[in-house]
């Protein structure tokens, strides 16, 4: 039988970008539990929330809300190498930034997750394509690259603001309620 306290872990991986890794459990990670990670860079003083679980083994493919927006479109005819993917798969590997497409890896999980919580996901997943995919995919065709990567960076950061950190905040409010 797992041991119902909370377990707290700090480490330091061997990671040029984070220094310190803690990781909130609501018991033994061995059994099933709710936990939290949190990657911290101490020469920018920031903080990641790096991954999240409620303990399962098993994890969705779906890592990109992008990708889910069109699977979402496409429904029964997703073909990962839809033409809107491809384009925004060019425009990520010559135009994006290296850090911006880390943040996304980062985050988008998280978004997609806190995104499938929501009641009016699918309306949701229709604005994503539409105002999002959709109007990159044409900045992109006329070479508006530059507003192609406002519109991408800014909906991610709106996206985290308004899905991802709400979701984690509750989400870690959860896990220190189960450990009392």
């Amino acid at each position: 039988m797992a041991d119902d306290k909370p377990i707290i872990k700090a480490t330091t991986p061997n990671s040029q970008k984070y220094d310190t890794k803690i990781d909130i459990y609501t018991n033994d990670p061995r059994e099933e539990h709710e936990s939290i990670h949190i990657a911290i860079n101490s020469d920018d003083k920031s903080a990641h929330i790096i991954d999240t679980t409620n303990g399962s083994t098993e994890h969705s493919d779906v890592k990109c809300f992008l990708t889910t927006a069109c699977m979402r479109h496409y429904y029964s005819n997703f073909n990962d190498n839809c033409y809107e993917l491809k384009i925004l798969r060019w425009f990520r590997d010559k135009f994006v930034d290296e850090d911006d497409i880390k943040h996304y890896y980062e985050i988008a999980p998280i978004i997609v997750e806190a995104i499938n919580n929501e009641k009016e996901n699918e309306t949701i997943y229709s604005y994503i394509y539409h105002d999002i995919i959709e109007y990159c995919i044409a900045q992109i065709e006329n070479k508006n690259f530059e507003e192609a990567y406002f519109r991408y960076k800014n909906c991610i950061l709106a996206f985290e603001e308004k899905f991802a950190r709400p979701f984690l905040e509750k989400k870690l409010v959860n896990v220190l309620k189960l450990s009392r």
